[in-house]
């Protein structure tokens, strides 16, 4: 996709030149909260490392407001095992400022679309809690419960839960393609 365009925001495949703005809206996530349980934040080489490897295989979208890289989202492997293959986790982040405004829903929408074209049969998607935008923006995609980990990560002082859902990218139990 070279670019999908609504009201000022445009989506397209993430580069390695995205890497300092990805990095950037990413840092307070780790410094400041436990939606990620990174410890320390990402430099922009790993984070154009990630870009790389996730565009080769899944994929990595930005969201430009206005020119500006406002928010990202991609997709990696769900697990290491071969039968997993069909299978990815998926997440977005967005800028201070962007959330609620449908741009989160917009990236997912491009996201979900480019993994259903590439063959992928379900997107899990895995939250800490409490986080009710990010429950409640997956549960507007279809995304579906399926199990928490109670108390699986420590950060912060404190352990975390992290709830998991499922979206089905394919709707027929056939082999896949």
């Amino acid at each position: 996709m070279s670019g999908q365009k609504a009201a000022g925001v445009t989506i397209r495949d993430a580069g390695e030149q995205d890497a300092a703005a990805c990095a950037a809206i990413y840092r307070p996530y780790v410094i400041g909260t436990a939606i990620s349980f990174e410890i320390e934040p990402p430099s922009e080489a790993e984070m154009a490392s990630r870009i790389r490897d996730s565009a080769r295989t899944h994929a990595w979208l930005v969201a430009e407001v206005d020119g500006e890289v406002s928010g990202y989202a991609y997709a990696r492997p769900f697990a290491a095992r071969e039968a997993y293959r069909w299978s990815c986790e998926t997440s977005v982040y967005l800028s201070a400022g962007r959330h609620r405004a449908g741009l989160g829903r917009a990236l997912y929408r491009v996201l979900l679309d480019r993994l259903t074209e590439r063959g992928f049969r379900v997107a899990v998607a895995k939250m800490t809690l409490p986080n009710p935008a990010s429950e409640g923006l997956h549960a507007a995609l279809g995304f579906q419960p399926v199990g928490v980990h109670r108390r699986i990560g420590f950060k912060n002082g404190a352990w975390h839960d992290v709830a998991i859902s499922q979206l089905d990218l394919a709707d027929d139990d056939g082999p896949p393609a």
